[in-house]
Parts: C-alpha cells; sequence; structure tokens
C-alpha cells in the first residue's frame, strides 16, 4: 500500500509540474500575446500603434533575452525561436519608422537586415538569419517554419495576431501554410498549356 501511494504521489508531482511548466512557459509571451492581439489584424501590422507602445514590445524582448531556450520542450523550443525572430523582425522596422518604405532599408551595403546581430536571446547576440537557418530550419526540420517566420514584406506569410504556443503549435503551423498558399494574392495556377 504504502508503495502505491508514493508511485501515486511522484505521478501527481510530475503532473503538476509540467502543468505549471507549461504553464509558465506561455506566460513567457503575455506581452507579446497583448501587443500582437491589438497591432495585427489579417496579418497586417499597424506600425504606427506599436511604435506608440514600443516600451512593452521592449520590455518582451527583454525577457526573451534572459530566458534559456534549451530549458523548453520541443515545441515550446520552436514556439519561442519563431515568436523571437517575429518580434526583432518588429523591432527592426520600428527602429526606422516611419521612414521605412522597406526592411531592405534596414540592412547596409555590407550586411542584409537579416544579418545584423539585434536579437539578445539567452546571453547570445544573434541575427535573424541565425534564428532561421542556423536554429529553426536544421533543428526542428519542419518547412511549415517559412509560413511562421514573418520578413515584414508584403509577400512574406502573413503574422499571425497571437503568438506561437507549444500547446497548440502544430495547428498554429498547419494554419499558416494553409493561409499563405491558399491566399490568392500570392500564389495561384494559371493556364499552364499556353506554356508548353
Amino acid at each position: 500500500m504504502m508503495r502505491n501511494t508514493k508511485v501515486v504521489l511522484c505521478l501527481w508531482v510530475l503532473i503538476v509540474a509540467s502543468t505549471s511548466m507549461a504553464a509558465g512557459e506561455e506566460d513567457t509571451h503575455r506581452l507579446y500575446a497583448q501587443l500582437l492581439s491589438t497591432y495585427v489584424h489579417d496579418g497586417l501590422v499597424d506600425y504606427q500603434g506599436l511604435k506608440a507602445n514600443e516600451k512593452k514590445l521592449d520590455a518582451y524582448l527583454d525577457i526573451l533575452a534572459g530566458l534559456d531556450p534549451e530549458k523548453l520542450s520541443p515545441d515550446n523550443q520552436f514556439a519561442f525561436y519563431v515568436n523571437a525572430y517575429n518580434a526583432w523582425t518588429i523591432k527592426l522596422i520600428l527602429t526606422g519608422y516611419p521612414g521605412v518604405k522597406s526592411i531592405k532599408d534596414m540592412g547596409t551595403w555590407f550586411a542584409s537586415p537579416w544579418k545584423k546581430k539585434i536579437c539578445r536571446i539567452n546571453g547570445k547576440l544573434l541575427t535573424l538569419d541565425d534564428i532561421e537557418h542556423n536554429i529553426l530550419r536544421p533543428r526542428f526540420k519542419d518547412p511549415r517554419v517559412h509560413f511562421a517566420v514573418n520578413c515584414a514584406s508584403k509577400g512574406c506569410p502573413r503574422l499571425l495576431s497571437e503568438p506561437y504556443q507549444g500547446s497548440i503549435l502544430n495547428r498554429q503551423l498547419d494554419d499558416a501554410a494553409r493561409g499563405f498558399i491558399n491566399d490568392p494574392e500570392k500564389n495561384y495556377l494559371r493556364d499552364c498549356s499556353k506554356i508548353i
């Protein structure tokens, strides 16, 4: 009887710990969730509104800078890095707003904006390319990443008005992929018989 009690107690502790850990991981993105729900509609970003509330974005980026994503579950790591990429892209645009017409304006003659070391994560300074090409693509090997990261261009997939979350990651990635592929402004089929 005593042994069964210990097993039940251990299982209960594991369940409580994993539940609070998941809740904590999603709490990480609470500020970002507020910003996205307020300033992103139908995939379009209200940069003017965000500029007025930039300190809130900075506070979120400070939270990301202090976290070690390696301690997260794989789905939460993926969500963390996608959110970091998208939030730092927004921050990059805001550094030149309102004068910026294209994200490419944020680069230099020698480096594209995606090669600027601006992303502070776990004591390291990364580029947007580092996040996409050195972390997300090789580590997770999920082609849907290309529909999740947003490069602040009208040709890019739409930015969600909610942060990516490990607990619903697959649904969010599927929705993002479907939304981009089925967007007639970005993709269409034409009569190929005339080309052949």
